[in-house]
């Protein structure tokens, strides 16, 4: 019998409020996104974790959009958000967004100013940092901060009306400017942004800060656990007395620690960098960390819920190797991608006893991972074979078992063939390998009683099909990118290796898109979803069969 896998701290929590009643028995969280970038991996696991608890508890999650910079949120990054969420396998119980509540915020902000709680203040961004001292020292009062609650009144219903600049003045809450936490000197509610905004337009141009719009949010919402990543730890006394002094329903803050990945970077304003300096080929581009970057790639929803269940909830920030992101993949695609023959350096093979204009018709299991073999499709031999050119060797080690003058190998679904000669051109670049087959040692027929040690795969010439095929390798050489002076120092200036004139077989001529094929001994691939067309098909390395990577960082071949 399996034991039971222990319950995390946030699942601790839930089960006591569930024991205590607290909530009256609810369990309503949110996914809290800000439309300003596409998601990534990172996101994920909040994603997972969000909607995983609410599944476990008989609970909802709703998709809040924290759109609250009309200047950096865009409603391109709203589509691609909702289907990133999806496509993971979720469903929200209601999209809502902060601009949904601007007008219950404003009327927050007012009752705080009317408690004297709150004042506009008309320091500029560098008087109001310095007038927060530093950790060991307490802030100063700004001029404005016992302005009378007629004039705070006045004035940020001004700031409302579009009477000011931006940056002209903010509105600041009262609270205490002695305090050890930083964020609780004053911390800024309301700024002034004369931009269109992509939901409400030009209707407002005073906009409320995180701080203001998070916890409020949750508490309109009745969000009972509000999940955070741990830097957000220091604005937990900001979200409480806000919610206190309101008056409101008391969402609580838990935070957990977020997702840092090896040889990667998980920042939207670094991956904007990465997109907009043209170092990747968009948010979507197969290397980037994103969701729709790794679905590109080929990744499945499975492999990232796995994933992301590994990981766990933890209160300490460490660093995750990208090898089990990787080794997720492999494990889910061994059972469901459907092998098939591909050769990506091709030299020919020709047998040369084997009838010419002949073709037979052999048969492969889709996958023998499956129990039934998830059905099986024809493979077309005839006279002349494309092989991998690295599986030929003219002069040949001791331990080399694939082809070579005077050996022998199995073509995989087919016969055993021995290699008697090739040819090469001018510059000593062999172009053909010569070979007899062996009539009767035909795979799942073979009498022939001989024994190979090599099995190499092949693509018939005459069928075969033409693909371009993409290997994707890690974005970053360095194990730790934000290590580096700029993190763009350690971009891997190989990881995209684009082979223009691939051989597939002819069954791949119908490759489905969403569909994993594993290439035999080449790796896992799957159709290009943006640039894959019927009559050029591109496809990209999702993985490669074996973690390859961690082998050569062994050896001293990457850092």
């Amino acid at each position: 019998m399996s034991e039971e896998k222990s319950l995390n701290f946030i699942e601790e929590i839930i089960e006591e409020d569930l024991r205590t009643g607290k909530h009256d028995g609810r369990v309503l969280t949110r996914f809290p996104p800000e439309p300003n970038g596409y998601l990534h991996i990172g996101h994920a696991k909040s994603i997972c974790l969000n909607f995983g608890l609410a599944k476990k508890y008989n609970g909802k999650t709703n998709l809040r959009f924290d759109d609250t910079n009309p200047i950096t949120e865009e409603a391109e990054y709203v589509e691609s958000i909702k289907k990133d969420v999806q496509w993971l396998g979720f469903q929200w119980a209601e999209e809502l967004y902060t601009s949904d509540y601007f007008e219950t915020l404003y009327e927050y902000a007012v009752k705080l100013i009317k408690k004297g709680l709150a004042y506009v203040d008309k320091s500029n961004s560098e008087e109001i940092a310095i007038s927060k001292g530093t950790p060991t020292q307490p802030g100063i009062a700004a001029p404005d901060r016992d302005r009378s609650i007629e004039d705070n009144l006045r004035l940020f219903q001004e700031m409302r009306e579009g009477k000011y600049k931006d940056g002209e003045m903010v509105l600041r809450a009262k609270i205490d400017l002695a305090d050890p936490n930083m964020h609780m000197r004053d911390p800024l509610l309301y700024r002034i942004k004369h931009a269109v905004h992509h939901r409400t337009g030009d209707t407002w141009c005073i906009y409320p800060m995180y701080d203001f719009g998070h916890g409020q949010s949750d508490s309109i919402e009745k969000i009972t656990h509000s999940l955070c990543t741990l830097e957000f730890v220091p604005h937990r006394p900001v979200y409480d007395w806000l919610i206190e002094k309101l008056e409101i329903f008391p969402s609580r803050q838990y935070e957990f620690a977020r997702l840092n990945l090896t040889y990667t970077v998980m920042s939207k304003r670094r991956l904007l960098e990465l997109v907009r300096e043209k170092h990747v080929d968009g948010w979507d581009d197969p290397r980037m960390p994103t969701i729709s970057g790794l679905r590109r790639r080929g990744f499945t929803p499975a492999s990232i819920r796995e994933f992301c269940d590994r990981i766990g909830v933890a209160k300490r920030e460490n660093l995750i190797s990208m090898s089990l992101l990787e080794f997720c993949i492999r494990e889910d695609l061994n059972k469901t991608a459907w092998r098939r023959m591909a050769v990506l350096d091709p030299i020919k093979l020709i047998i040369t006893n084997y009838p010419e204009g002949k073709t037979e018709e052999l048969s492969g299991e889709n996958n023998p991972e499956a129990e039934d073999g998830e059905g099986s499709r024809i493979i077309p031999f005839s006279k002349e074979l494309w092989i991998e050119r690295n599986d030929f060797m003219e002069d040949a080690p001791k331990k080399f078992f694939r082809l070579t003058p005077g050996k022998s190998v199995r073509l995989k679904h087919a016969y055993i063939v021995e290699c008697h000669d090739f040819k090469k051109d001018e510059e000593g670049k062999v172009t053909e390998v010569h070979c007899t087959y062996i009539p009767n040692s035909k795979s799942g027929e073979d009498t022939s009683g001989m024994r190979v040690k090599g099995t190499i795969h092949w693509v018939s010439a005459g069928h075969a099909e033409k693909a371009e095929v993409r290997l994707y390798d890690r974005l970053f050489a360095e194990e730790d990118p934000m290590a580096s002076e700029n993190f763009k120092d350690s971009l891997n200036p190989n990881s995209l290796q684009i082979i223009e004139n691939a051989y597939i077989e002819s069954d791949l001529a119908k490759a489905e898109m969403d569909k994993n094929y594993q290439f035999m001994r080449l790796g896992y691939f799957t159709l290009d979803e943006k640039i894959s067309r019927k009559n050029h098909l591109v496809f990209n390395r999702t993985v490669t069969l074996r973690d390859s990577w961690a082998k050569e960082v062994k050896k001293g071949k990457k850092k």
